[in-house]
């Protein structure tokens, strides 16, 4: 008898369940009203879209090494253009950076690449006092010089605009983009909601391309 009545309370608890929470969950999707949570867990496991293959480079870093993209091979990382005497965009891009390397420094597959535009002025000594400047600590943080043809070239391969302009705060012009770069050395990117095309790059200067650069490194990090 005792079976008997523990099968009873079991039926019992799945009729109620079904009739109470069923309905409950069929609304929910009939209705699409997903809570937060659920929201967060369909980003995370966004596809992220192959635009490319990175470019090779071969620079020098401020430690006076050579380094090029093969040194990040097996890494996710970031690609951006910038100068150390910009006096617009860049400290806003450099401030957004070094928050990416808080949050990953501990992970050796996270690396960077800031890339001067102005190799003149940004000598590998010169770039090694604006990393302690800046507090980039990450040893997989590389800030890169070489010729200006060679870094222009690189940047047009981006797509990504610099040049010189007199008139422009600092004597250059550049976007404030990140490219983000798997493991394998393809450039990925995410599809923006109700548009037809990837962003192809990050906005480095706004705290949405942050909050969106930081979910997609997570992503790629774990591939």
């Amino acid at each position: 008898m005792k079976k008997n009545y523990s099968y009873i309370w079991i039926s019992l608890i799945v009729l109620v369940f079904g009739i109470y929470f069923v309905p409950k969950i069929a609304d929910r999707f009939k209705n699409a009203s997903v809570v937060e949570s659920d929201r967060l867990n369909v980003a995370n496991r966004r596809e992220l879209i192959e635009i490319g293959k990175a470019p090779a480079f071969s620079f020098t870093n401020q430690e006076n090494e050579t380094i090029t993209n093969a040194n990040y091979d097996g890494k996710v990382y970031l690609v951006e253009f910038f100068f150390s005497t910009c006096p617009t965009i860049c400290p806003i891009m450099n401030e957004n950076m070094v928050k990416l390397q808080n949050e990953f420094h501990k992970d050796d597959r996270f690396a960077i690449a800031s890339i001067t535009i102005d190799p003149e002025t940004d000598t590998p000594e010169h770039l090694k006092e604006h990393a302690k400047f800046l507090g980039a600590t990450m040893k997989n943080w590389h800030f890169l010089t070489g010729t200006e043809d060679a870094i222009f070239a690189l940047a047009k391969k981006y797509n990504m605009y610099v040049g010189k302009n007199n008139d422009a705060p600092g004597g250059f012009e550049h976007s404030g983009l990140f490219a983000l770069i798997d493991k394998k050395g393809m450039i990925r990117s995410r599809n923006m909601e109700n548009m037809e095309y990837p962003i192809i790059y990050y906005d480095g200067t706004t705290d949405e391309g942050i909050k969106m650069l930081r979910e997609d490194i997570q992503q790629l990090i774990k591939e």
